[in-house]
């Protein structure tokens, strides 16, 4: 008895169905397209075809989404899982912003043919691009269709809008969404803890954190935090530099079972690292088995040795990770870092010639500092005109660094005309070329360069510093008198210079403005953003505790003297964080062995 004809219809989509897991190249695609066609199922199983749709978008083949894309454009009245299935591809694509365009068009079509219903997942991948795009405008304008279209309800959709505006900057935002959430999911929390760890709220994200930590007990279970909690925590503890608040977090995570996570452990590497404290980094690498270490672990584990200028360690390292993990581009540039702050510059080379992917700028910049900060500038600059790029500004402000350090107009003045060709204005840049004029007495050269700075309207950038007492976090700029104890500040400074003067301290004036007289740079340099933090740090702490100090520029020649002289002279061990790496200066000595 023959079958009846639905029941085969039914059967035959069955069987197309089950074909779906089993395409991968684009002819198989396109064969099943076919079929979908000449059967007629492609009119007449709207989900099949939704679904090959979406299998279709997301595929890795780089002609699949225009195919998809095609196919939806082809449908007389594509329904909203079709729609849906096309904007989750192109969300996902390297091209995130057509999703939006799909979008958009979708909106003002006329209505023939008639276009598909938006849902919650259509606004969700909507919501996706955006925020890959870091489309602040089109974020908004979305959250207004859900008000609009009535799935304001829908957890999943409002924790996808603050991610959005999160990830587009307007933290504001995120925020004032969160709040208004009647329920929120452990996803909610994470969005925006991530958003505001990520970007310019760390302080914020802490204190978001320490307000669900301190509820925990009373917290729904859908809200309990998770992997991605901690991560969003510790990543706004190695932004702030704060050690305290680092601890915080990781015995937290001990107390939910979270601290063996090997996501929340390479997480911890990289926070113990930025706040200074390389052996808590070490031990927590140690802690992980050796078998469920990732690329990520060796990463972290390389960049701590290099970031406190261990860089023999970080080579040590590198050496060692097993064969089945291979290294990329974060790997080599960590231990490239590594033997640019200890000077391996032959090592280095030996690296950087076996890399076994693509060399980006950042590696061939870390190259030219290398050889720059060894001397070697001939071999620095013919590294820059040989790359298969062109140079950007950070590489000619690198090799200006070394021209400085080493007293070399030539590459100087060379250096700082291709700046001035590719449109930098950033005072270090004159400030650089200036001391080495003055480095050769050059003075009519400094104040030529001063001239210039003025009629460009170059602004120097303000140096700063923190440092952490207590859990509070104190910020000083150069000469400050806003500090509550200021007056106590300054009095500790001039016992530290009497203290240090005996020990053969003489301030490093030479690349201090010539044309002030010399009590006018001595007190220039006095009052520099560190020394400040370091004296408030002094009267702040008992005798003998560790003083951490982070600042936003690299740390001057005479700071760096100082900071020495103090360690030996008031018995302190004293890390500072500055734009570049870690200083640890102990018992007169510092770990970067004067190399930096």
């Amino acid at each position: 008895m023959p079958t009846p004809p639905s029941t085969a219809a039914a059967a035959a989509a069955q069987h197309l169905e089950s074909l779906l897991p089993r395409l991968a190249s684009l002819s198989e695609y396109k064969q099943f397209h076919a079929r979908l066609l000449t059967s007629g199922h492609l009119g007449s199983h709207p989900g099949l075809r939704a679904r090959f749709l979406d299998r279709l978008a997301l595929s890795p083949h780089p002609a699949a989404l225009p195919h998809a894309l095609l196919l939806l454009r082809s449908l007389p009245s594509p329904a909203t899982n079709d729609l849906n299935a096309a904007l989750r591809g192109l969300a996902a694509s390297p091209h995130p912003a057509r999703s939006l365009l799909l979008l958009a068009g979708r909106l003002h079509s006329c209505p023939s043919p008639p276009r598909p219903r938006l849902d919650a997942l259509s606004l969700s991948f909507a919501l996706k691009a955006s925020a890959r795009c870091s489309d602040a405008p089109t974020t908004l304008q979305i959250h207004a269709l859900i008000v609009r279209l009535g799935v304001a309800a829908d957890v999943r959709l409002l924790t996808t809008l603050v991610d959005s505006y999160a990830k587009c900057g307007d933290l504001a935002s995120a925020r004032k969404v969160f709040d208004e959430m009647t329920v929120r999911d452990v996803a909610t929390w994470n969005a925006l803890l991530a958003g505001l760890a990520q970007g310019t709220e760390p302080k914020l994200a802490l204190a978001l954190f320490h307000r669900l930590a301190e509820s925990f007990q009373e917290l729904p279970p859908r809200e309990e935090p998770n992997e991605l909690t901690i991560v969003a925590a510790l990543s706004a503890c190695a932004q702030l530099g704060s050690l305290q608040d680092g601890l915080y977090v990781h015995e937290f995570a001990k107390r939910i079972g979270l601290d063996r996570n090997v996501r929340v452990c390479n997480t911890l590497i990289d926070m113990y690292s930025k706040c200074g404290s390389l052996a808590r980094a070490l031990d927590v690498f140690h802690f992980i088995k050796q078998e469920d270490r990732t690329l990520v672990s060796y990463n972290a584990a390389i960049q701590a040795h290099s970031m406190h200028g261990h860089g023999g360690d970080a080579l040590r390292l590198f050496d060692e990770m097993p064969k089945c993990i291979e290294p990329d581009e974060v790997t080599y540039l960590a231990v490239l870092c590594g033997c640019n702050h200890a000077g391996l510059v032959d090592d280095g080379l030996r690296v950087f010639k076996s890399m076994r992917v693509p060399p980006s700028v950042k590696h061939y910049g870390t190259i030219v500092d290398l050889l720059g900060r060894s001397g070697r500038l001939t071999e620095a600059y013919d590294t820059v005109i040989s790359m298969p790029f062109p140079a950007d500004i950070v590489l000619w402000q690198t090799l200006l660094g070394a021209a400085k350090m080493h007293g070399v107009v030539e590459f100087a003045e060379l250096a700082t005309s291709k700046l001035a060709e590719l449109g930098s204005l950033v005072d270090g840049d004159y400030v650089l070329l200036s001391n080495v004029y003055a480095s050769k007495a050059r003075w009519t050269d400094v104040g030529r360069i001063r001239d210039t700075m003025r009629s460009n309207d170059v602004r120097k950038i303000p140096g700063f510093s923190y440092t952490e007492i207590d859990g509070v976090m104190h910020k000083f700029i150069n000469g400050d008198k806003e500090h509550l104890r200021w007056q106590e500040i300054y009095r500790a400074l001039e016992d530290i210079v009497s203290k240090i003067s005996e020990l053969g301290y003489e301030p490093e004036t030479s690349n201090v403005l010539h044309d002030i007289g010399e009590e006018e740079k001595q007190y220039a340099l006095c009052y520099h953003s560190e020394k400040l933090a370091i004296a408030f740090g002094l009267i702040a702490t008992p005798p003998g505790e560790t003083l951490r100090v982070i600042k936003n520029l690299r740390i001057c020649g005479d700071c760096h003297v100082v900071a020495k002289l103090i360690s030996k002279a008031y018995g302190r061990v004293i890390i500072i964080r500055d734009r570049a790496r870690f200083h640890q200066f102990e018992d007169g000595e510092c770990s970067c062995k004067d190399y930096w």
